[in-house]
């Protein structure tokens, strides 16, 4: 894995070893960034569930003026860390080794996202959980645009019940980015 564009250009990235995470493939990542290139630039970017924090680190290469990072592993927090000091975008970045929902709540009128990216483990109901945290958080705002990564069969059926608009779904062989929107 690596970073595609930017700063960054080419640096290789670690992952954490076994199952627990799904790193995002370059081809994948490059897909989701060409998609997003307008939204980077200057942003406030939240990566949740990060992983190897490649998605953030991409955001931060890319002109991100800020990333948070949240993922609660020990071997996550790790890497997120190893790979920050090797693309030399620490001074950009916070990373908060902890649950994802403290880690919110821990930011409430601290911070405020213009892009939020979560990858959360499949088939658990996460994004949703996130999703609805997100309804009367001051994190987000309607101008904020949220990514969740999810399993092909993920039903989406739940964002009828929240008051978000799905601006896109770009779907691949295994799983799909959703695209919402808070709605005014």
């Amino acid at each position: 894995m690596r970073v595609i564009a930017g700063t960054a250009r080419s640096l290789k990235l670690v992952t954490p070893e076994g199952m627990d995470t799904r790193p995002t493939t370059d081809r994948i990542k490059e897909t989701l960034f060409n998609m997003i290139q307008f939204d980077i630039q200057g942003a406030c970017f939240l990566d949740l569930f990060a992983g190897s924090g490649g998605i953030g680190i991409e955001a931060l290469s890319r002109g991100a003026e800020e990333a948070v990072f949240v993922d609660n592993g020990r071997e996550a927090y790790d890497c997120i860390m190893e790979n920050l000091k090797h693309t030399k975008l620490e001074s950009l970045a916070s990373v908060y080794k902890q649950d994802v929902f403290v880690a919110m709540t821990t930011m409430e009128y601290n911070k405020k996202f213009d892009v939020v990216f979560m990858d959360p483990p499949y088939h658990k109901e996460l994004e949703q959980r996130v999703l609805e945290y997100f309804t009367t958080s001051s994190l987000v705002d309607q101008d904020s645009l949220i990514i969740f990564e999810a399993a092909l069969d993920t039903d989406l059926g739940f964002l009828d019940k929240l008051p978000y608009e799905v601006v896109k779904v770009k779907q691949y062989k295994t799983n799909m980015h959703v695209f919402v929107k808070r709605r005014n």
